[in-house]
């Protein structure tokens, strides 16, 4: 067996790709920064009780757990930020008004996910908390549409859902919890067969709810009020899409509508989002509201943010290079010294030759060295 290798789905980071990954994330992060999101670093981490209280089943199954040597408790090492961050915001901040918090780390998942079929995301984030309507909501998802932008995608598509309309349907037909669980994985994981014999004993309205795929423009939402039970939780639940939708609209992406969507951990309460993009094949950021997470905490919070995996999201900009530096000799030069100190102030790459070793361009990732020429020393190309 080799002992250098990696397991699997875990990869190194080389120079190029990293540079990529660390010039995007400082972007993301000053982008944040300007919205007034102020950012943490919360610990790779933490007992598991902490780390998954309020998130549900997905996000238990997701997570690496290990004995902590020094207590004996059993720790978790965190496979989402947003418990973290909601964490933060209940107890170490304890604000009373609204507080945006931002974050970018690794996070580590027992499975690879996301688009860079990854146990190891980079995850990037932005949390508000303290403030229940729309303006939120809004807010969140148009920093979203913002930061994708950063990224060069152009063309985007940002798909609404909301978490009260399962939540009341499930309620109206009384379901148990077993029974909800079940057909919560069946609708997440678009599995009509095992839907159809989910809801075979369902009264008839209720049935056909469940049945009914509400996916499409903004034509879905009167289609839902046609096929859906009356009820005043999902009528106020699809005034919220419709609204939400007319303020992306000025933001140049397409709105679209899954009402059947149930993504996440479980421990979303209002509205649902992800974004998608041309030339990519799964969502590249996700988010929601999470009213109900601070609670679990001991002090309940109204709270909505959005992650996305900055691997994943650069994929498709193809193999990241080495922006190219510029060769030095080595000498006791005051001239040339300055001329070196001139040109990192500048930003530019200036790598030191130094003596005794063999010179290759293509490994330095030089394709410029200094020189001497008339008496002075001049950037010349190689």
């Amino acid at each position: 067996m080799h002992t250098w290798l990696l397991p699997e789905y875990i990869e190194d980071v080389l120079p190029a790709e990293a540079a990529r990954l660390e010039s995007y994330r400082r972007q993301l992060l000053d982008l944040f920064r300007v919205h007034g999101y102020q950012y943490v670093v919360p610990p790779m981490m933490e007992y598991v009780e902490s780390l998954l209280t309020g998130t549900g089943h997905d996000l238990d199954i997701a997570t690496f757990k290990v004995v902590d040597q020094l207590t004996g408790r059993l720790m978790g090492l965190r496979a989402d930020t947003t418990p973290q961050a909601a964490r933060i915001d209940a107890h170490m901040l304890n604000h009373q008004g609204v507080s945006r918090l931002c974050y970018a780390g690794t996070v580590l998942r027992t499975k690879p996910d996301g688009l860079a079929r990854t146990r190891e995301p980079l995850q990037l984030g932005a949390e508000l908390y303290g403030h229940a309507g729309l303006e939120s909501d809004i807010e969140v998802q148009r920093l979203m549409v913002k930061a994708l932008q950063l990224l060069g995608m152009q063309t985007l598509f940002v798909d609404l859902s909301h978490a009260a309309i399962f939540a009341e349907l499930s309620h109206m037909a009384q379901l148990g919890v077993q029974q909800e669980q079940a057909l919560q994985a069946a609708l997440q994981a678009k599995d009509i067969t095992l839907v159809e014999e989910l809801v075979a004993n369902l009264p008839g309205k209720s049935r056909q709810a469940f049945m009914t795929q509400l996916n499409g423009g903004i034509e879905v939402l009167d289609q839902a009020r046609d096929v859906l039970p009356e009820s005043e939780d999902i009528e106020q639940a699809l005034i919220e899409l419709e609204s939400v939708s007319k303020a992306l609209s000025s933001a140049d992406v397409t709105v679209t509508f899954d009402l059947s969507e149930l993504r996440g951990y479980h421990y979303h309460s209002g509205i649902v989002f992800a974004a998608y993009a041309k030339g990519y094949a799964g969502p590249i950021a996700l988010g929601g509201r999470y009213d109900e997470v601070g609670a679990a905490f001991g002090r309940a919070r109204p709270a909505t943010g959005f992650s996305l995996d900055l691997r994943g999201a650069l994929q498709a900009l193809g193999p990241a290079t080495l922006n190219k530096g510029i060769l030095a000799p080595v000498a006791a030069d005051a001239e040339l010294w300055s001329l070196i100190e001139t040109l990192r102030a500048q930003g530019q790459v200036v790598v030191e030759a130094l003596p005794d070793v063999p010179v290759d361009y293509t490994e330095l990732a030089c394709d410029r060295t200094l020189q001497k020429v008339d008496g002075r020393w001049q950037v010349v190309a190689v």
